[in-house]
């Protein structure tokens, strides 16, 4: 992992590298247990003297692969990783007591993601629901992502089946609710949102074996949308910090960007996109990685066009290179008060 220790992410394989798929369980035969294959090992009861091996138990499950996933394909994240194994552990802690005729309360699974666009939210949010289904937590691994437009309605009466239809189509998974806090809005007196935040309130406990709610935003107005909505806070057991991702985050990520698109930078580029990176980041409006994925797309646009203008042959490695002057074009350097285009 070449990651920074930064405490956000972003998704995108590192070159040549393959996701971990974790060994097959093979558990130690214990005294008086009988433990036949691998699949009716994991779910039956155990006797008192019996041992389980748990890093075994958690790669025959399907925990270990999407944790593996997260720790090889993220950039930074480091904080959000190590909660998201810790909430991992205490499911497979719980699973395994319940087969030793040890009993757990089932835990409140509903969380916040705070933080700036671009982070990786999204994409945590979908490794959260493989490893619940994977420890039986949830009868589904599918994620729904959905925002204000889908479950606030234009008239009175519209409104609530539009949030029913959503979180029955989410029910068994996860619901992922972006930009939450758009959900209130005290200061206009025709506004429904708060008869979808009450919809939402019922079904997060009512439905908490069959669906698991993550609420996403930014930190400051996630903090004011749960002072105003403090049934909701209640409801939250995990608030997941998203930070903003330092200069060699988004250097590393564009690096894997353009290697997953078969490019790559020419050596006398890698400064210049150094120097581009730290000029967008301080700059309005910037989303993360979004803008670097928006960055390298116009790169891509200026290299073809440099090729198509020069006309003659080309070659392999002259398709896959990006140049200086296909940076250099950006108007990131020629107005850095201004969004680049």
């Amino acid at each position: 992992m070449t990651a920074t220790n930064s405490g956000s992410g972003f998704t995108m394989p590192r070159p040549g590298s393959a996701a971990a798929a974790g060994p097959t369980l093979a558990l130690p035969e214990a005294e008086g247990a009988d433990m036949h294959a691998a699949g009716t090992a994991a779910e039956g009861p155990l006797p008192v003297g019996a041992t389980v091996d748990l890093a075994s138990l958690g790669s025959e499950l399907g925990i270990r692969r999407p944790l593996d996933q997260l720790d090889e394909q993220l950039v930074g994240l480091e904080t959000v990783k190590r909660r998201l194994g810790e909430i991992g552990a205490l499911l497979l802690i719980d699973r395994l007591r319940a087969r030793y005729d040890l009993r757990s309360p089932r835990p409140n699974l509903h969380m916040c993601f705070a933080g700036p666009p671009g982070t990786g939210k999204t994409t945590v949010a979908t490794k959260m629901a493989e490893i619940l289904h994977a420890l039986g937590y949830l009868p589904s691994d599918h994620l729904v992502t959905v925002s204000r437009e889908d479950l606030v309605g234009q008239f009175v009466g519209h409104t609530a089946p539009k949030t029913k239809a959503v979180v029955q189509r989410a029910m068994g998974g996860v619901l992922f609710i972006d930009e939450a806090y758009s959900l209130h809005r005290p200061d206009n007196e025709r506004d429904y949102g708060q008869e979808s935040i009450e919809i939402l309130l019922q079904t997060m406990e009512e439905h908490r074996d069959d669906l698991v709610v993550i609420l996403a935003g930014y930190r400051d107005r996630m903090d004011g949308f749960f002072s105003l909505n403090p049934g909701l806070r209640s409801r939250i057991a995990h608030h997941l910090d998203f930070l903003e991702f330092t200069v060699d985050d988004l250097v590393e990520i564009g690096h894997r960007m353009l290697a997953d698109q078969g490019y790559e930078l020419e050596e006398v580029a890698e400064p210049v996109f150094r120097d581009y990176v730290a000029r967008r980041r301080s700059q309005p409006n910037f989303a993360n990685a979004r803008s670097i994925r928006n960055a390298i797309d116009r790169a891509r646009l200026r290299q073809a066009a440099r090729l198509v203008a020069a006309g003659g042959r080309v070659n392999r490695d002259s398709l896959r290179l990006i140049t200086n002057a296909d940076l250099l074009a950006s108007r990131v350097f020629a107005e850095p008060e201004v969004s680049d285009g």
